[in-house]
Order: C-alpha cells, then sequence, then structure tokens
C-alpha cells in the first residue's frame, strides 16, 4: 500500500491547537496564588502573571515605607501651599483588577489603557485607571488638597461654601441604596431617659432640666462595615445612637461604643469606607476589615492608629448589646439660659458591666448563630430584664482645653478622666421591644444635626461634615425630605412650618400660605425668638484655609495611653487581633508599614505582632510632629473593660447544663433552681432534645442539644453527676469538644462528683500552670450547696483570662 504523506495542519486545527495552549495558560495562571490569600512572593516564577502582580504591587507598597507628605498636612504655610501628593506610578499589572482581564468580548472589550478616560466605544469608555494622574472632582477640576474641609481659620467651623467636600460626601452618601452604607446591620428598643438631678445651671436642654424627669427614647445599635444580612460577632465598632424625643424637638446622639474615630476630618470619611468595604474588584470580604485595602489606608493614615488599638482590642467584639459602653465621640457645647457655654463628651455605661467575646469564641458564635446580639436584645427585653446604662458627662471649659497637649476638636482623641471626670446625671432603660422590624429598626433615621436649645457643637471637622452627611443620606434611603413625618422619627413635639409636599408626605395642611413673613395667617406659624434655638456665637476670624492644627499632627500619644492601660489579657487579646488582621494582608510591605506605625506606640506591642508575622526588627516610622508633645496621662484605669465589672450579678448569663439518661437529678434541680433565683437562664442541653431520665427515674426535658447550641453560645457550664450519665458523655465527642470550648474561652464550669472524669477527658485541668487552683473550674466540692455559691461567685467574674494561653493549651 502507497505510504501516505503527512498533511499540513487546517485552520481549523492550527485554532484548536492554539486554544489548547491559551486553556494550558489559563489552567496554570490559576494554580497561582491570588489575593485571597497570602502570595509567597519570589523572583521564581515571575513568568507567571499572578507572582508578577504580586511582584509589582510589593514594589509599589514598599515605595511608601511612610507616609512622606502627612508633616505637611499641618500649619499655615502647608495650608496655604499644600505640597503634591506622593505617588509613584504603577505598572498596568499591578493596577489590574483580575488577571483574566485579557478575556475579551464584544460586550466588555479590552483592557483599559492606563492614566486615560475614554468616552466611547463598549465598556471600555468607562474603565478608568488614574496612575500618575491628579485627583479632581466630579467636573474635572484638580484638587489641591484632599485631607481637610475648607474652615475659617484652623480650628475654624467649617465652610458651607466648600463645594469639595459637598460633592464628596454627597456622592458617598447616595453610593448604595436602599440599606445604609454604614451600620447597616442594626437592632433596636424603645425606652425611657431618668435625669437624676436638674442640670440647668450648665445646659436648657430639656432632657436635663429637673430633677427625675422622664424623656422617651428609641435606641439602635448596629455594626459598621457590614451589609444587613451580615453577622452580629465581627471585630468591629458598634453604633449606640439614641433618639431623645423631648418636649422641644428630637435630639440624636449618634455615638459608636468606641470614644475616638479613625479620621480627623470628614473630608476622609469616604476613603475610610471605601477601603474598608468589601474590595470593589471581587466583593470580599464581607463585614471584615482583615485585608489589604483597610490596612493600606490606615497605615498611610497614622491618626488611625489609637482608633486602631480600639478596634483590636476586646471592645470590638463584645459579649453583648447590653454589655458594651456607648460616647458621643466628639465634643459638644452645653449652653444654659442665660446662653454661657461649656464643653461636653457624653458617656454611656451599662449596669451590667462591660465584657466582650473572645475571638475564637466570635468566629464560632457567628456560624451557630449569626443572629447572636439580635437576639439577646430582643429576648432579655422580652424577659423583663431590661438593659439599663447610666450617663455620664464631662463638662470642662474652653480655657481648660487649651491647655491640654491634644486639641479636644480632634476626634482621634479622648479627654482622660483624670484631667475631667465623668459625671453621672441620668440612666436609660429599654424596656420595650418594636412592633415591626421595618418599619421601626430599618426606617429610624438618625442624624447628627438634630440638635435642641441647650445642644450645640463644636468646630470639630468630622462632626461638620456629620452633620450634612446624615440628612444627605436619608433624602435618598427613606425616599425624600420627609422622612421625619414616618412615625418612629416624628418628634412628640409639635410641628409647625411652611414645608411643603416632596415623597410620602403624611401632614394635611390647611390654608393657602405656606411662607413668612405673612399676613394672611396672621403671621403664623411665627418664629420663636430667644425661647428657639439660637447657636452659640463662638467668636469665629481666621483665613479661608485646607488644613489642621499642629496639635492635630500627634498621633501616637494616646495610643499609647490605651495600650498600657489595659490588663496582660487584654494586652495579649490585642496582639492576636493585630496578628490575625495582618496576617489576611496579602502584600508585605503593608504589613511592615503597620508595624512600623506601631513601634511609636509601644516596642513591646510591635515586636510581638511582628514575632508572630514572622517579621525581623522593624524601625519606627517617621511622625508627623517633629516634638512630641508630653502627656498628661500615661495610664488610665478606666480605659479597661476590667474597670467596669458591672452590678456583680449574673442576670441574664445564659448556662449550658448537660444531660443524659442517668444524671443525678436531685443534683441538677438544685443547681438549676439557685441559677433561676440568681437570674441566670439554665439550659437543659442534651445529645438530642427531648426526654431523658434521671438516675432517680423522673423524666425531664431537654430543649436544646448539643449540635443545634453548640458551647460558644453559653457564658458557663454545669457537667452532670451520675456514673451511668457520665459514661455516656464520656464517648460523644460533642460533649468534650463543649468541655474544650468552654475552657479554651476562659468560661466557669461546675464539675459535680463524677463529672470531673470529663474534664480530664477534655484535657481540661483544675490546675493553672504556676500550681494554684483554676478559679474559673469548680470541682472536688463535696457540698452542693457550697459548690453552687461558689459557681455563681466565678460567674461574677465573667471570665478567668489566668486560664488563657497562646496558643491555646486545649
Amino acid at each position: 500500500m502507497a505510504s501516505r504523506k503527512k498533511s499540513a495542519p487546517t485552520k481549523a486545527a492550527a485554532r484548536k491547537s492554539a486554544a489548547k495552549k491559551k486553556s494550558t495558560s489559563a489552567r496554570s495562571a490559576r494554580r497561582a496564588p491570588t489575593d485571597s490569600g497570602p502570595a509567597q512572593l519570589s523572583d521564581a516564577g515571575a513568568e507567571d502573571p499572578a507572582v508578577q502582580q504580586g511582584l509589582d504591587a510589593q514594589a509599589l507598597a514598599a515605595a511608601f515605607d511612610h507616609n512622606p507628605t502627612k508633616a505637611a498636612e499641618y500649619g499655615r504655610e502647608n495650608a496655604l501651599a499644600p505640597p503634591e501628593g506622593a505617588h509613584v506610578t504603577p505598572t498596568p499589572l499591578a493596577g489590574a483588577s483580575t488577571l483574566t482581564e485579557g478575556q475579551t468580548s464584544p460586550k466588555t472589550g479590552t483592557q483599559a489603557a492606563p492614566g486615560t478616560n475614554p468616552t466611547v466605544g463598549p465598556l471600555d469608555r468607562v474603565r478608568v485607571d488614574s496612575g500618575g494622574q491628579f485627583l479632581t472632582t466630579n467636573q474635572g477640576v484638580p484638587v489641591a488638597q484632599n485631607q481637610d474641609s475648607l474652615k475659617a481659620g484652623l480650628r475654624g467651623p467649617a465652610l458651607l461654601k466648600d463645594f469639595i467636600l459637598r460633592e464628596k460626601i454627597t456622592h458617598f452618601d447616595h453610593e448604595r441604596i436602599p440599606e445604609r452604607i454604614v451600620h447597616a446591620r442594626g437592632s433596636g428598643a424603645h425606652g425611657f431617659f431618668e435625669c437624676y438631678r436638674s442640670l440647668r445651671d450648665i445646659t436648657r436642654a430639656a432632657p436635663f432640666q429637673e430633677d427625675g424627669k422622664v424623656t422617651p427614647v428609641f435606641v439602635r445599635f448596629s455594626t459598621v462595615q457590614g451589609e444587613r444580612g451580615s453577622k452580629d460577632t465581627a471585630r468591629d465598632v458598634r453604633g449606640f445612637a439614641v433618639k431623645f424625643y423631648t418636649d422641644e424637638g428630637n435630639w440624636d446622639l449618634v455615638g459608636n461604643n468606641i470614644p475616638v474615630f479613625f479620621i480627623q476630618d470628614a473630608m476622609k470619611f469616604p476613603d475610610l469606607v471605601h477601603a474598608l468595604k468589601p474590595e470593589p474588584h471581587h466583593q470580599m470580604p464581607q463585614a471584615a476589615s482583615a485585608h489589604d485595602t483597610f490596612w493600606d489606608f490606615v497605615s498611610l493614615m497614622p491618626e488611625s492608629t489609637h482608633m486602631l488599638l480600639w478596634a483590636m482590642s476586646d471592645r470590638a467584639i463584645p459579649r453583648s448589646y447590653r454589655m458594651m459602653q456607648g460616647f458621643g465621640v466628639h465634643t459638644f457645647r452645653f449652653v444654659n439660659e442665660a446662653g454661657e457655654s461649656r464643653l461636653v463628651k457624653f458617656h454611656w455605661t451599662p449596669r451590667l458591666g462591660t465584657h466582650s467575646l473572645q475571638w475564637d469564641e466570635a468566629v464560632k458564635i457567628s456560624g451557630a448563630d449569626p443572629d447572636f446580639h439580635r437576639r439577646d436584645l430582643w429576648e432579655a427585653i422580652e424577659a423583663g430584664e431590661f438593659p439599663e446604662y447610666e450617663l455620664g458627662v464631662q463638662v470642662f471649659t474652653e480655657e481648660q482645653a487649651n491647655k491640654f497637649s491634644f486639641d479636644v476638636l480632634d476626634s482621634t482623641k479622648i479627654v482622660p478622666e483624670e484631667l475631667v471626670p465623668v459625671e453621672p446625671v441620668g440612666r436609660l432603660v429599654l424596656n420595650r421591644n418594636p412592633d415591626n422590624f421595618f418599619a421601626e429598626t430599618e426606617q429610624v433615621a438618625f442624624c447628627t444635626a438634630h440638635v435642641i436649645p441647650g445642644i450645640d457643637f463644636t468646630n470639630d471637622p468630622l462632626l461638620a461634615g456629620r452633620i450634612h452627611s446624615y440628612v444627605d443620606t436619608q433624602l435618598t434611603r427613606l425616599g425624600g425630605p420627609n422622612f421625619h413625618e414616618i412615625p418612629i422619627n416624628a418628634p412628640v413635639a409639635p410641628v409647625h412650618n411652611n414645608q411643603r409636599d416632596g415623597f410620602h408626605r403624611q401632614a394635611i395642611n390647611r390654608g393657602r400660605v405656606a411662607y413668612e413673613p405673612n399676613s394672611l395667617a396672621g403671621g403664623c406659624p411665627f418664629q420663636a425668638g430667644s425661647a428657639g434655638f439660637v447657636s452659640f456665637p463662638e467668636p469665629v476670624r481666621g483665613e479661608e484655609l485646607r488644613g489642621r492644627p499642629e496639635k492635630f499632627a500627634e498621633h501616637y500619644n494616646q495610643a499609647t495611653l490605651f495600650y498600657e492601660s489595659q490588663s496582660e489579657a487584654e494586652k495579649a487579646h490585642i496582639v492576636g487581633a493585630f496578628r490575625f488582621e495582618l496576617s489576611k494582608v496579602t502584600v508585605p510591605a503593608i504589613r511592615e508599614r503597620m508595624v512600623a506605625n506601631l513601634m511609636n506606640v509601644s516596642r513591646e506591642l510591635a515586636t510581638s505582632v511582628a514575632a508572630g508575622l514572622g517579621m525581623g526588627s522593624i524601625e519606627a516610622s517617621p511622625r508627623a510632629l517633629a516634638r512630641v508633645p508630653r502627656p498628661e496621662v500615661r495610664q488610665s484605669a478606666a480605659l479597661s473593660l476590667l474597670a467596669h465589672p458591672g452590678d456583680g450579678s449574673i442576670r441574664t448569663r445564659k448556662i449550658a447544663l448537660l444531660v443524659c439518661d442517668g444524671v443525678n437529678g436531685e443534683s441538677l434541680a438544685a443547681t438549676q433552681q439557685a441559677l433561676f433565683e440568681a437570674g441566670a437562664v439554665p439550659r437543659l442541653v442534651g445529645p438530642r432534645i427531648g426526654p431523658f431520665v434521671t438516675a432517680e427515674g423522673e423524666t425531664l426535658q431537654a430543649d436544646a442539644s448539643m449540635e443545634n447550641e453548640p458551647a460558644p453560645l453559653f457564658d458557663a457550664l454545669v457537667l452532670p453527676d451520675g456514673e451511668r450519665a457520665v459514661k455516656m458523655l464520656a464517648v460523644d465527642g460533642r460533649a468534650a469538644e463543649f468541655v474544650k470550648e468552654q475552657y479554651r474561652h476562659c468560661k466557669p464550669i461546675l464539675a459535680p462528683g463524677a463529672s470531673s472524669t470529663l474534664l480530664e477527658g477534655a484535657g481540661a485541668s483544675k490546675m493553672l500552670e504556676d500550681g494554684t487552683r483554676d478559679p474559673g473550674i469548680i470541682a472536688g466540692v463535696e457540698d452542693d450547696d457550697e459548690a453552687i455559691a461558689a459557681f455563681i461567685d466565678a460567674m461574677a467574674q465573667h471570665r478567668h483570662w489566668v486560664r488563657e494561653k497562646d496558643p491555646p493549651l486545649v
């Protein structure tokens, strides 16, 4: 047979071969690490696009070992001639959102050309790359300075004509609908505020005018960064917003559970939230700050360092909304009938004390019950265990404030209680759940602009932006200018003005007059004169500048104060939080920059964090202020959670009592009754729900199981006595896990009689490393009453951090 000649490849075959090569290349690229996890950056394998992108990102970030223009943000001369922002032109690959941008189609078009903004074609026309370009307004006007709002003098009020701030904030306010951009996930409750004594000598504000005066309120607690469907127990700042329905109108005290903030000027708020939210190219991670863009931003904004210490502390993972403080954050004014003003800061302190979760525990709770805080608040109020908080105020004069080493207009600073004590002035009680979540909790509109006579603003530049931003946000979120007529937002004081019409108008005004002055309605409604809101006449004189006072340039003293005021356990948790968050950062230079900032706070803190990240020695980053002022206070006991233990009770604490067939029913009943009488919430938890038979032949019902309510959901654990029950649970891995979780999270454990073997089987020692007894484990006590009393005392301590080890022993 004649041999066949080898034919040349057809066009179709060539295309198939090329496609196969391309597919192989794509598979290779997919095997490379992405920014979902830390990349191992080295020149080896640099031909892989993912590796090269990581190398390029590292090179860019490494060019910024600190923020070189930070020192030039302060003082008059810098405000008059702001410097060009530090920048490095990125490579095209470093600026790419995805390695697959080469996969084109008639719809997607091609990748963006660096540094251009084309306006024609397919989606190419809207792809913008800003590498090497000036920052501009939406009208293309170059922005000379993007750090400060326009003020009358460096400490003066923000000016309404600041079109750059207004455009930036307004656009930010309307980025998302219909949920809130921040504080989207919330829980609310009705209640009242009761004034302890009249404060007429310092303020004419309605809630403080009489001894025992009661003002109705609505309170909304929230997380900041997550969306409406996110989890409750994320590491985050918590909102603590109170709407006072006073007889002179609504006053909204819109605060947080942390008394400081990340930034000093509202101009930076959109930047902060954009950096904090899920990264826009892949919308991850949700409700988490542990990612590149957040730490890139804050490491270049050293004024954030103080807030970062609070956010990495246990304050950011509270045990309950009922067990966290609240703060007004800003410095406000009290103004009395005579028009005299004093400066004031607001503090809420819970009656149950300030208590937190452990990070490992918070993560596990989020999977077992994402509604943990919302459920806790609702159930406590339904049970008649009404949450209560005490309002305290720090009141001081302008003269006092001028002598502080820091500026009270700087929202990244506190006024230490050693300088100005907190004076209790009233109590807040939450005693009624909403009838409908949407109508009340979701539609409630808090605005920092909502003040009443006797409460006024200072020139805090962050507060100035919030005054505009909150109202502007509600216009879109709640459908127009009449959001004040939604029932939950309506005041109890009468409303009479000439505003008419608009979306969702409820009021039906009679007559033909909607203007003032008028004669056709007898001049009504007429201005109230001195009986109405009169702004405090703070003297204003200054040049129109974008800048901040030089006092704002000290960024680390109060961060050091906070760290040095923590207990050893709290310090260890701060180190662990920084270690976890920064381990999620994929660009090493960002981690190094942040640790360099921490070196200015505490060498102990920074070296501990660096060691946990496998980093070598790090030099402290340059400070924005050459001469560091001497702090008035170096340690403040009030800054530790342990300073507010609460009333010493165990009311509303949730305790798991493990049960199984053969449990000693008499011992169990005595424990359960004692816990009930102490105000706790004991739950019978079995291998399954349903009936179990005690050693005495009685039947009891378990309403929870180790499967549907795991250990992190409980504040303490009671193990069962009874040899048969202990033997059955000893071979159930879930019971061992229950003990391990309670032990690891430093919670109290009661182990009567034979149940001590369950402790040993789980590796939970009754002794500490130093040979002393673990105060949180009550075992080997023969007298039941004595054991129960000791267990209740142990629970009153909340946690026994002396047991904690890093890494954990169990």
